[in-house]
């Protein structure tokens, strides 16, 4: 399969990519646990059927110490066991707010779940990394971006 575009070598693209990025330092650098951090973008990937993401986001989690139990789950976390009730809360949260036009919006059962487990600014990542993945799916998802070649650590 071949790209629609280049997202990577193309001028507009490439710039507006450079402030996504600088954008996601700020939530890589937060409070946020950066596994948590790590299966929001590979759920999000999943639902969203972005295979660029979901290559990289699991590939990063692997070289990052994630289990293969854990990363093979995290589309069946519901039936898992192998979740923190605060992951579970995130992932649901991922679940909701990426699905947002069928569930009109985030159920309060969720959020009181997710302010359970994360104190404010937290959550404020945790919302900024949904948000953040979601664009990055759509871009690729258009695009059409091939997956399988992404080596850890690849972009930084």
């Amino acid at each position: 399969m071949d790209a629609r575009i280049n997202l990577f070598g193309n001028q507009v693209a490439g710039s507006f990519i450079k402030r996504l990025t600088n954008a996601a330092r700020i939530i890589s650098d937060s409070a946020l646990p950066a596994a948590t951090h790590e299966l929001v973008k590979i759920r999000a990937s999943q639902i969203n059927g972005c295979g660029y993401c979901t290559d990289m986001h699991t590939k990063d989690a692997a070289h990052n110490g994630e289990t293969s139990v854990r990363l093979n789950l995290v589309a069946a976390w519901r039936e898992a066991t192998v979740f923190t009730e605060a992951e579970r809360a995130a992932l649901a949260l991922t679940e909701e707010a990426t699905r947002i036009a069928d569930s009109r919006g985030v159920s309060d059962e969720v959020w009181q779940d997710v302010r359970k487990h994360y104190d404010d600014d937290q959550i404020a990542a945790l919302i900024s990394a949904i948000a953040m993945i979601n664009a990055w799916n759509r871009l690729n998802v258009i695009a059409r971006t091939p997956a399988g070649d992404y080596q850890p650590g690849q972009w930084g």
